[in-house]
């Protein structure tokens, strides 16, 4: 197989903005997640509901959550891979607690909202990945296992967000789950039909 040529390389400041994208677009989509109590799938999905129940916030807990998963990254999936996933997780952790200083709803739509936030959380996701990042967590394991096995990385993050939502329907609002497993399928098969090495080489 070919080199990837200089065309297909990301350069630095390609980098800082997908990076910066794909964060800001995450921390919009987790703002309208949270500000109507759903939750969500992957590692943010467990923060999430860590903070429901134990009233921390929510950037401090998934930046923790995520520490044990930089190890793993660092070496199955290299040091650039690890460094801009700590970077993207640490800005998220950060972005969560700012954005609602800004941005307000005085009435949002459950349906909408979801859909909004899986469209949202699904395109960062992908630019992340398209960087040669992400947002840590299983989201390291799913890409090991597409980069290792071709098992599509949207299908295994959408069988463990179907476990994960399985218990989330003892904890919380059926109806509030319900919506929230609507935006986790809208990512995940955001991720799962576009993500495909096979059509996007640039690193």
């Amino acid at each position: 197989m070919a080199e990837p040529s200089s065309n297909s390389v990301h350069s630095i400041m390609d980098d800082v903005q997908g990076i910066s994208l794909g964060v800001f677009l995450a921390g919009v989509g987790l703002h309208l997640l949270t500000t109507l109590g759903l939750i969500t799938g992957q590692t943010a999905g467990i923060a999430v509901i860590i903070s429901y129940l134990s009233g921390y916030s929510f950037g401090v807990v998934f930046f923790v959550v995520n520490l044990p998963f930089y190890v793993l990254a660092w070496r199955r999936l290299g040091r650039a891979f690890t460094i801009k996933s700590l970077v993207s997780v640490t800005l998220l952790s950060i972005l969560t607690e700012i954005i609602p200083l800004g941005m307000v709803f005085t009435h949002l739509d459950p349906l909408l909202g979801a859909l909004t936030f899986g469209a949202l959380t699904g395109v960062a996701l992908l630019v992340l990945f398209r960087h040669n990042g992400s947002l840590g967590g299983l989201g390291v394991v799913a890409l090991l296992i597409q980069d290792t096995t071709g098992f599509r990385a949207g299908w295994v993050q959408l069988i463990f967000d179907l476990c994960l939502f399985g218990l989330a329907f003892f904890l919380f609002d059926p109806v509030l789950v319900m919506y929230s497993l609507l935006g986790a399928v809208v990512i995940n098969l955001i991720i799962a039909i576009n993500h495909r090495r096979d059509r996007y080489v640039a690193r």
